[in-house]
């Protein structure tokens, strides 16, 4: 018997396999398909890859403007496909070699519960095999969402998973859903010569997003000539000789090719968790935040399938972490969701942390905001890149509730700004602390400054 047996070999289901080595204990993980999930085999990595060989593109393309002249650049498509394929086999193959040394039994198959402290598995050839475990960590993820009338087809309307494995550029793409996914597609495509008709029911890029920092985004998707359709809906699609017709309003486009981005769903209706009486509602389990335990003793659940919490692999890390912590030692590890960092890999980036100003007074809280954009930060203008602004919402009199970041680095900016909201610190402690000249952080500390109200610049 083992000490745990996880179902899924994603994010959540490998951090939790992994991080139980740290208490000796044994651990049997189920995975159907290869170790990584989505975020390794169809989703983060591969994604990244792709909009990494899009901005090196974009960069050589106006490289001139720094005095360095190159013929024209073309973009070959199948050689950033290949890149991206070596990428994510390079870290599968490494986190599978980790696994084995941790003592990780990985078994090949599809994992349900058959009852308390047993899982069945189903292998490829039709077999099965029981595995019987003192706890049970559900770790089985997500797949992407639709929409009526738009049901994937794997060639005209097509999801994130499909679009990952083009084997050429779309040249005319419909994205419906300017959330993360749908941005972050909407960038890469443009940079590398697509057009790209953008859809979003709601009026900004990035609902939920800082007004502020999706202003700052529009205007560079403007830029790279995304045509961006804000609160308006899309029609059934008609397939004819010349592609895909998407209707909005009184309009339509005609593409090649739609990209369904409207959110991911979870996968737990196949794992028969009734065998253990843990309920779901729309496929989400609620667990006991500070320890990740469903309403069945034994059984926790980390990842996207965790109702009303972040589908993000960084957060299935932390939850694993709380899962295990748990079980090895029955005490709490919980994890802290109003300071997780947020990010969307487009060009320029975008990131932010805890509340946003709406959210903020929502909860309650009367509160002060202060921006500072990059045209003044030096280390910007040597990048050429000065459209960007940082934002931090103040609780009046008292400790940073949130923050946001548009510009270049973005991504691993957020994270100074991390701490500042998990540790809850005042402004006037913060802005203490020195950045060094020339760095696009600068900006984080002139707002800092401004916050604790002595601006500098």
């Amino acid at each position: 018997m083992y000490d745990i047996a996880v179902i899924g070999g994603g994010p959540g289901g490998y951090a939790s396999a992994l991080y139980a080595h740290n208490f000796g204990l044994s651990v049997a993980l189920i995975e159907k398909d290869r170790v990584g999930g989505t975020c390794l085999l169809r989703g983060c990595i591969p994604a990244k890859a792709l909009i990494e060989s899009g901005h090196v593109f974009h960069t050589v393309q106006t490289a001139s403007e720094f005095g360095v002249t190159t013929s024209d650049p073309t973009f070959e498509w199948p050689v950033a496909m290949e890149r991206k394929t070596k990428v994510v086999e390079g870290l599968v193959n490494g986190l599978s070699g980790v696994l084995k040394t941790r003592g990780v039994e990985t078994i090949n198959g599809f994992g349900s519960i058959a009852g308390p402290g047993k899982v069945t598995v189903t292998h490829d050839d039709g077999s099965t095999s029981e595995v019987e475990a003192r706890n049970i960590i559900v770790a089985t993820g997500s797949a992407p969402s639709s929409i009526p009338g738009y049901d994937p087809n794997g060639e005209t309307i097509v999801t994130s998973d499909e679009a990952l494995e083009w084997e050429t550029k779309p040249e005319r793409v419909a994205i419906i859903g300017a959330g993360v996914i749908g941005c972050e597609f909407a960038s890469f495509l443009a940079d590398v010569g697509s057009e790209v008709h953008l859809f979003e029911v709601q009026d900004q890029l990035v609902p939920g997003l800082e007004p502020e920092a999706a202003k700052v985004l529009s205007r560079a998707f403007r830029r790279k000539k995304v045509n961006m359709h804000l609160g308006v809906g899309v029609g059934a699609p008609e397939i004819t000789d010349d592609g895909v017709v998407v209707p909005f309003g009184d309009d339509s486009v005609t593409v090649d090719v739609v990209l369904v981005a409207v959110g991911r769903k979870p996968m737990t209706d196949t794992i028969n968790l009734d065998a253990v009486d843990v309920p779901t509602d729309r496929g989400y389990i609620s667990v006991d935040r500070a320890t990740m335990q469903t309403s069945a003793d034994g059984i926790y659940a980390v990842g996207d399938i965790v109702a009303g919490t972040p589908q993000l692999a960084h957060v299935a890390f932390a939850e694993a972490i709380a899962a295990v912590t748990h079980i090895a030692t029955g005490e709490n590890a919980a994890v802290d969701y109003n300071a997780i960092p947020m990010v969307v890999y487009t060009n320029p980036e975008v990131a932010w942390v805890g509340r946003t100003e709406s959210q903020a007074v929502a909860d309650g809280y009367e509160v002060e905001v202060h921006e500072h954009g990059m045209r003044g930060v030096g280390r910007a203008i040597i990048q050429g890149e000065t459209g960007g602004t940082v934002k931090v919402v103040v609780e009046q009199g008292g400790q940073i509730l949130g923050a946001s970041v548009v510009g270049p680095g973005a991504g691993e900016m957020i994270h100074e700004l991390m701490y500042l909201v998990g540790f809850e610190a005042l402004p006037e402690d913060a802005a203490a602390f020195i950045h060094a000249h020339p760095t696009i952080s600068e900006a984080i500390g002139e707002t800092l400054l401004t916050s604790a109200g002595r601006s500098l610049h």
